[in-house]
């Protein structure tokens, strides 16, 4: 007894000595399960270590294509992660793609950060060659190709090359950003790791696959905005949808209307200038991420437009607000005023000189008859035109407006192909013959079982996919307005934005010989109740969830995602961005029990 006693004791004082922890991981049955490490376990695995071979792997989004990670990690020295071929390095591509890896070698020596000096100089060489690049776009296009091939080998005692083939410069970023997360730091032998046998076939299912973020009820700012940005491109989200503006803010700073923010903002320290948007762009595209500017009109405007005067709006403020409009204060633009059109216009085209955008979001959104019918002004206009004063005839205001704002949008040096308008009462079946699918795209924001997704697709639109009932994230809390949940709870889990397919949505509506013409999804975060201290928690690690089913379209359940999205929310925390907590961190350390 005593001497199995000194046994026990000399194993664990053995353990003490060689390792930070007692557990170790075993890869069984697709799991990773926590063992006691004894002496006889010559190259244990932490937790990451084991979950970078085991099962489905630790990727998120899960690769589309044919994948081999093999069953080996090489050790490697983070200062030794470069780039040993690149076509063309001093293209512009060239100098993204040296940024993206030299961000990649500071975040892999974040890993460790207990690591001495000599420990961390141990280790091969992470040699990166760029191949197949044949697209020489900086700016991300519907059409681009996002797809990427890796492979990871030893190429020798010394180093280990990677091989990232891609046409475009946003697909060889896709397969840095695989590679990022196929690196981890085994806190057990206190060495940086590499899956050192793998390869990988990977391309997204849709082209547009978003984020939105309303800067306009609260102020975000700029560093929240590109911590967003970081986040979704760890992701591979690949659309930043920037709603600038509403009723109760104006935070954009107009070269040619100046006197908008200077009305509209809540304060001068809170706009945008072109200066920041320059600056957000640019940190997108390093990041492999569109900015899609969102101006909404005629509905959702308001503060800003006071300076205009000469009756430009309809409604403005008015009481009780609920007979004009969903959210106080009210404001709707004046169609039959042509001053309206003069300032859209100035604000068109500065926007799209700052954002040289594909394509522009003109809103749409929640426009109320009632709002138009309280002014004298649009009510004598129309019965001038015989027009009735009833929702047809205000129907037929609206259609006006569209026309007269679409030219322009597009009366400047800088066209856009294509607008996106929300679904809205222009979508009904009666009016949607005046919109031309050759000219919109519809962003769908009512439940999955609205017959309007049909309409749409029957019709040719390409849509967007933002049904309420799973992508707005910021329902189910107290409503900001009277008593009760705000008008979208309950809160919209994880679980529910994965299991959101498009797929699933156009099957239900008996389209699915329409489903190329859905661009993708994109999760909302209206702002009402949400500003630059709780973004964060409000969009991740939920959005990476939506990560996933809009990149492969998976037709497995949440269940297989579960342990992934617990190691990526670990990932996003690691960069600063501070994810929700999803569950009891013992659940994640014990795979399968929760």
């Amino acid at each position: 007894m005593i001497y199995l006693i000194i046994i026990t004791l000399a194993l664990q004082s053995f353990v003490e000595a060689h390792f930070s922890s007692p557990w170790h991981y075993q890869c069984t049955n697709n799991r990773c399960k926590k063992s006691e490490l004894t002496p006889e376990v010559s190259s244990p695995r932490s937790l990451e270590a084991c979950q970078l071979l085991c099962g489905t792997g630790s990727l998120l989004p899960i690769p589309t294509g044919d994948v081999s990670l093999g069953n080996s990690l090489g050790v490697i020295n983070p200062k030794q992660i470069r780039l040993s071929h690149l076509p063309h390095p001093d293209s512009e591509i060239g100098q993204l793609l040296k940024v993206i890896v030299h961000s990649l070698r500071r975040n892999v020596n974040k890993l460790g950060r207990n690591v001495n000096k000599q420990e961390q100089n141990e280790g091969c060489s992470l040699e990166i060659k760029i191949r197949g690049l044949s697209d020489n776009r900086t700016t991300l296009k519907l059409d681009t190709k996002e797809s990427y091939s890796l492979k990871i080998h030893q190429h020798n005692s010394s180093s280990i090359q990677v091989i990232i083939r891609g046409q475009s410069y946003f697909g060889v970023r896709n397969g840095l950003e695989t590679l990022s997360q196929l690196i981890i730091f085994n806190e057990l032998t206190n060495q940086f790791q590499v899956a050192s046998n793998v390869s990988i076939l990977d391309a997204p299912v849709y082209p547009y696959r978003g984020i939105l973020l309303d800067t306009s009820r609260n102020f975000i700012s700029k560093a929240t905005i590109l911590r967003t940005i970081e986040a979704m491109g760890m992701s591979k989200l690949n659309t930043f949808h920037w709603h600038l503006s509403d009723s109760q803010s104006f935070p954009y700073v107009s070269r040619t209307w100046p006197n908008m923010s200077r009305y509209g903002s809540y304060s001068p320290e809170k706009t945008y200038s072109s200066e920041d948007i320059k600056e957000i762009i640019k940190f997108g595209i390093l990041h492999g991420v569109r900015v899609v500017p969102e101006l909404d009109a005629p509905g959702h405007v308001g503060e800003g437009w006071q300076w205009a005067g000469d009756d430009t709006l309809a409604c403005f403020r008015a009481q009780p607000w609920h007979k004009f409009c969903q959210e106080p204060p009210c404001g709707q633009l004046n169609p039959v005023n042509d001053k309206v059109y003069e300032i859209l216009g100035g604000l068109y085209k500065d926007l799209l000189e700052d954002f040289t955008p594909e394509i522009f979001h003109m809103g749409g959104d929640e426009v109320k008859t009632s709002c138009w019918a309280s002014s004298e002004s649009i009510r004598k206009w129309m019965t001038n035109r015989g027009w009735s004063l009833d929702d047809n005839g205000f129907m037929k205001l609206w259609m006006y407006f569209q026309e007269l704002a679409f030219e322009k949008l597009n009366s400047g040096d800088e066209k856009i192909e294509k607008a996106v308008l929300w679904t809205s009462s222009l979508t009904d079946e009666e009016y949607l013959k005046f919109l031309d699918p050759e000219k919109y795209i519809i962003q769908i924001w009512t439940d999955i079982y609205d017959s309007t997704i049909r309409r749409l697709l029957e019709n040719d639109f390409q849509v967007i996919i933002s049904n309420y009932d799973a992508l707005y994230l910021d329902c189910g809390v107290e409503a900001w307005i009277g008593e009760g949940s705000n008008w979208c709870s309950p809160y919209k889990g994880w679980k529910k934005i994965y299991n959101n397919s498009p797929l699933n949505i156009a099957r239900h509506h008996g389209v699915e010989n329409k489903t190329h013409l859905i661009l993708g999804g994109e999760a909302a975060l209206w702002t009402e109740q949400t500003d630059s201290t709780s973004v964060d928690p409000r969009l991740w690690p939920r959005s990476a969830a939506l990560a996933e089913r809009l990149w492969a379209e998976p037709e497995t359940s949440w269940r297989s995602f579960e342990q992934r999205m617990l190691l990526h929310r670990e990932r996003l925390v690691k960069r600063g961005i501070r994810a929700d907590s999803l569950e009891p961190e013992w659940c994640r350390l014990n795979q399968g029990l929760c």
